[in-house]
């Protein structure tokens, strides 16, 4: 792990191989660990950068308002990279998008898994399945409010717990309450949305796309990526995985990153 300062704190990442530059970005309820099975296989091709984003895992939070995209950028100006393809589970999908629309000249692909976007707004059919499946969890007990978040994203609404390897659930809660904490000390900063945001913007993406979603993720998540696929000029997209929802990169990595040597420049 190293720590640079970008914007006035220090983020952490890692980094590994070399080649052209490829930059994972991990899921609001998770860190940088979550792409522990991606970095050896692109590393054999490419230069694999996987930070935490501001306020997450290792990452210090800022002094003053910033936008996650602009952090993005301004950790590629400090290591030299010219343009990266970014890799974005989730939350850090949307980073990714709203990367390449307010960066566009620095971005080469995007590979996109249970992507949402800036300016989307969760249908009713999301928020019964977060009452059905969850219901009213304090949001100052972490630790049970990571379950709940386990529960509905990690299993997801089709799947029980047990269909799920006990390890991957006990890993995700232990990365959630992690995240937590840092979503409860960023609300205390200002953070500057993508103005407009990406949601009604996919045309103007001008990279390959690559969108991909669990076969037992909302229904939402999977609709989203059918539409960025269809919406961006260089859209693709792969079927949804069968017995994965939205950190699928830790459950399915192998199938995960044959597509990503498949699609990366």
């Amino acid at each position: 792990m190293t720590k640079i300062e970008i914007n006035g704190a220090a983020l952490a990442y890692d980094e590994a191989g070399s080649g052209s530059a490829v930059v994972l970005l991990h899921a609001g309820i998770a860190d940088r660990r979550m792409w522990r099975e991606q970095v050896p296989a692109l590393a054999a091709r490419h230069r694999v950068v996987v930070p935490d984003l501001r306020g997450y895992g290792e990452s210090e939070l800022p002094p003053a308002p910033f936008a996650h995209h602009d952090d993005l950028v301004g950790l590629l100006d400090a290591l030299g990279v010219e343009r990266a393809a970014l890799v974005g589970c989730s939350f850090g999908g949307r980073v990714a998008v709203d990367t390449a629309l307010a960066h566009p000249e620095r971005v080469s692909a995007l590979a996109l898994f249970g992507a949402p976007l800036s300016g989307y707004e969760w249908s009713e059919e999301t928020e019964q399945l977060w009452e059905e499946l969850v219901g009213d969890v304090d949001p100052e007990d972490f630790g049970a409010m990571a379950a709940g978040e386990v529960r509905f994203w990690v299993v997801g609404p089709t799947r029980q717990p047990a269909d799920v390897d006990p390890e991957l659930i006990r890993f995700a809660e232990e990365m959630d309450r992690r995240a937590l904490a840092a979503e409860q000390a960023l609300s205390a900063i200002e953070v500057a949305e993508l103005d407009p945001p990406a949601v009604d913007r996919l045309a103007e993406l001008r990279v390959p796309v690559l969108a991909a979603a669990g076969a037992d993720d909302l229904p939402d998540i999977r609709r989203l990526a059918d539409r960025i696929a269809a919406e961006a000029p260089h859209g693709v997209r792969l079927p949804d995985l069968p017995n994965a929802a939205h950190l699928f990169p830790l459950e399915h990595p192998t199938e995960v990153n044959t597509a990503l040597l498949t699609f990366l420049p």
